[in-house]
């Protein structure tokens, strides 16, 4: 555990450090694009940001080779090796996109060759296991195909979320942490080697996200772009695809019993990993409403929109900040609780502690319409959006009072919840991410 602690410190720190200085190399290239309509941010912000997780995810693979436990590894499997070509391939697309927005179909081609580098180089999908049946083993082509398209799906579900400061960021290091706990756990607990690499990759690309997050929260100074929302999506596919694919569930029967009983055990994290339905559900979710959207438009699904989750939340009242912890809730509640739900499927306490918080998330949704307001002598410790408002009589006869609420209300608007003062200004994010809501900025 100390060595995964100091590859996930190393390149926290390494992404972190390098954050500032590609902002002003991004600023110098020119890569702040114009403020277009579906974008909430106010100003131009600097993007590419995506360089330094790149070098944050070269320093960790670095590390880890020098490590004693972990260069087991680089010498026992070629899946580093495969994930760094294959993310140094999707890294460079997104570069260009960055600075030039080149076609998404070429985009997406690029994102189908990276899969298939990996694929050539081992990191694929060798079998399934399925419930009632056991482990189905896949040709080369349906392994390629089912690879390629776990890569393509993954990378563009991250990259349709990346549209609020910090909101992919921290989604994928959530899902991040919850598949390393998954992944230490078959290693360290069933003792089966094969696991290592998919624990790697998620210390890994937990370290690239909480580096880059101190610059991209909100407001945020700087863009992952899709150089950084790309790559951390394809990592997260990777480590999906090596822990899912390759190990064998023969390998522990000594625990369970049969390979029929292995698979019974294994499937509320094996099924979810592999399509993937639990870690990044809401990316996934809202790639399909996407979609769906703007194919019943009779628009390209390629087409750029504001009708995204974090743009719905927006729309109905959450700031910019509540709106991004919202997010992160579901995405936690989803991964962890699928999580918990694998270690001890039969315990009720589990299915009623995700049901609770189910409903604790739905009314934490709709909080924009049910605004408690605090009692009278509670007015001057509590923020202004629980304050009652003065009578409108009140206010014309004082209009010192009326000076007073409306700085108030100016203040609290240009904040990071604002919420209750009308008419509010949106504002939009940047070419993937997106930055500020209210009446003033703060950039």
């Amino acid at each position: 555990m100390r060595e995964y602690l100091l590859t996930l410190c190393i390149t926290a720190a390494v992404t972190y450090l390098l954050t500032g200085p590609v902002r002003k190399f991004a600023i110098v290239a020119g890569a702040m694009p114009e403020i277009r309509a579906r974008d909430v941010h106010r100003e131009p912000t600097p993007r590419l940001g995506g360089i330094a997780m790149f070098f944050g995810l070269c320093a960790g693979l670095l590390v880890a080779d020098h490590l004693t436990n972990l260069n087991a590894v680089f010498s026992n499997s070629n899946e580093p090796r495969a994930l760094l070509s294959g993310a140094a391939l999707i890294w460079l697309i997104g570069v260009l996109d960055d600075k030039f927005e080149i076609d998404a179909l070429i985009k997406l081609g690029g994102q189908m060759i990276a899969a298939g580098v990996m694929v050539v180089q081992g990191l694929t999908i060798l079998w399934l296991p399925v419930p009632g049946v056991g482990t189905f083993a896949l040709t080369q082509w349906q392994g390629t195909l089912l690879t390629v398209a776990l890569v393509v799906i993954t990378i563009n579900a991250v990259n349709f979320v990346d549209g609020l400061d910090g909101l992919a960021a921290g989604m994928v290091c959530i899902a991040a942490a919850a598949f390393f706990m998954y992944a230490y756990r078959i290693w360290y607990g069933y003792g089966l080697e094969a696991a290592a690499p998919a624990t790697l990759f998620s210390a890994i690309l937990m370290g690239m996200c909480l580096g880059f997050l101190p610059h991209n929260i909100h407001p945020a100074r700087i863009f992952m772009g899709d150089s950084g929302s790309m790559l951390i999506g394809l990592v997260l596919a990777a480590g999906a695809i090596s822990i899912t694919g390759q190990i064998d569930p023969d390998a522990m029967n000594l625990f369970s019993g049969s390979e029929r009983a292995t698979v019974h055990q294994t499937v509320p994290v094996y099924i979810p990993l592999l399509l993937p339905l639990t870690i990044i559900a809401v990316p996934a979710a809202d790639l399909v409403l996407a979609i769906v959207r703007r194919t019943w438009r009779g628009q390209s699904p390629f087409a750029a929109d504001r009708g995204h989750l974090h743009h719905r939340l927006l729309e109905i009242g959450h700031s910019h900040s509540r709106a991004v912890l919202i997010m992160y809730f579901w995405s936690a509640l989803i991964a962890f609780g699928t999580l918990a739900y694998s270690v001890n499927s039969a315990s009720m306490w589990i299915v009623l502690g995700i049901a609770a918080l189910s409903a604790v998330g739905l009314v934490l949704l709709l909080l924009p319409r049910f605004r408690p307001r605090a009692p009278r002598w509670a007015q001057r410790i509590v923020p202004p959006r629980y304050r009652r408002r003065k009578p409108a009589l009140a206010t014309a006869e004082c209009p010192e009072a009326a000076g007073t609420a409306a700085g108030d209300g100016a203040e609290f608007a240009g904040g990071a919840e604002g919420a209750d003062v009308e008419p509010r200004t949106p504002v939009v994010a940047g070419a993937n991410g997106a930055s500020a809501l209210g009446v003033r900025g703060r950039r």
